[in-house]
């Protein structure tokens, strides 16, 4: 099944009453052990890639994997940049694969928030990709290694959320309710009767963040009060990390043998959160609900103007690829000349979305790209969209 629109995925869940786990992955264990769960119980699922984890891997070199794996899978699946620290953190979730981001500025004054998630929503939505906002702050650690958000709980006001959804654009938003990244000492203490006031005022998709630690009761209440997303990581570390220390034994020096049982350990772990959160049984309805999320690519041929020698080529070619790289949404950037001697380059542009690729010609930086060309006498220029089939 294709990777598909995230904002589509979650509306159906918060319209037919179920949550879809987002989920944390830091390498191939747990990607493989999140797909094959969702693949078990038939549930959509968003793999989500949490950038204070981006000193553990790189980004880059993971996300070609979790693409693949999302391409490959049998369910539906989304793929979100979670907690990013700014817009260039989603440009570049965007570039790397991601079709949801959310950059979390709730520690901002109000108007800051709102000033900063909607220049995020404006440049992912012109992606087409999904955008996240959060409203209140959910405190504690967001990963294993102790990081720790600033700040306490706060709270979000029902009467703020309103206003908050209706002036960035939003497609869902995480509310403060409760919950704290990792795992609380005791069981939390949730305020339904605020959720359900948010739920009311805002009637978009809602989100929790820290899962992990919630009892089964609270979880059916979350998701009767607008719950469509639950993000859960820190159990998933725990139950992988508990299967590393049930295979070390004195001398053992294989890591193979030492890291046997994690990816069937994570997978049990989130048969069993699809299955309380009700998701299970879903993918085929979700799919049916759902546009594909596929890319475009855009191809561009020119002729150089004569006179212009092979270095002056090359700074060209250079040059102008940084600036079409820079456009939020486009993935790559290919370039070349003839391999016949004939004076033509030809640029290949991948691009996120059919909606990226509907923006690309207006693009301020298209435009400057258009120019520079045009001064240096490059003409008749070709230029092409495909939606490249499988």
């Amino acid at each position: 099944m294709p990777i598909v629109n995230m904002a589509d995925m979650l509306k159906h869940a918060y319209h037919h009453s179920y949550a879809v786990g987002a989920f944390g992955v830091v390498n191939l264990d747990f990607v493989q052990g999140v797909l094959e769960a969702a693949e078990n119980c038939r549930a959509p699922v968003i793999l989500n890639l949490i950038e204070s984890h981006f000193s553990y891997y790189d980004l880059e070199l993971l996300m070609p994997a979790v693409t693949a794996a999302a391409q490959r899978a049998k369910v539906p699946v989304a793929i979100c940049l979670d907690h990013g620290v700014s817009i260039a953190s989603a440009v570049r979730g965007i570039r790397a694969g991601c079709n949801g981001v959310m950059v979390d500025t709730s520690l901002l004054p109000l108007d800051e928030n709102l000033r900063l998630t909607r220049e995020v929503a404006d440049m992912a939505h012109a992606c087409g990709v999904a955008v996240e906002g959060e409203l209140g702050y959910v405190p504690g650690d967001e990963d294993e290694e102790g990081v720790k958000t600033q700040g306490g709980l706060v709270y979000t006001l029902a009467s703020e959320a309103k206003a908050f959804v209706e002036r960035t654009g939003v497609d869902f938003l995480a509310v403060s309710i409760g919950t704290v990244h990792g795992r609380m000492s005791g069981t939390p203490k949730l305020d339904y009767s605020r959720l359900a006031k948010i739920n009311e005022a805002v009637g978009i998709p809602l989100a929790v963040h820290g899962g992990t630690g919630l009892s089964d009761d609270q979880c059916k209440k979350l998701i009767a009060n607008g719950v469509a997303k639950i993000n859960y990581y820190t159990a998933l570390s725990e139950v992988a990390a508990n299967a590393i220390k049930a295979n070390v034994s004195p001398g053992q020096k294989s890591y193979k043998t030492i890291a046997h049982g994690v990816r069937g350990a994570i997978r049990t772990e989130v048969e069993r959160c699809n299955r309380l959160w009700g998701c299970s049984g879903r993918a085929a309805e979700v799919l049916a609900q759902c546009r594909p999320w596929h890319e475009v690519e855009h191809i561009m041929l020119y002729n150089q103007p004569e006179g212009l020698s092979e270095e002056a080529t090359a700074t060209m070619l250079s040059r102008n690829k940084e600036t079409l790289a820079a456009i939020p949404g486009v993935r790559r950037v290919l370039t070349g000349t003839a391999v016949n001697g004939e004076k033509r380059s030809c640029w290949l542009v991948r691009l996120a979305s059919p909606e990226v690729a509907a923006s690309f010609k207006g693009h301020p930086e298209q435009l400057k790209f258009a120019s520079s060309l045009s001064q240096q006498g490059t003409a008749d220029k070709v230029a092409m969209d495909f939606e490249l089939g499988e």
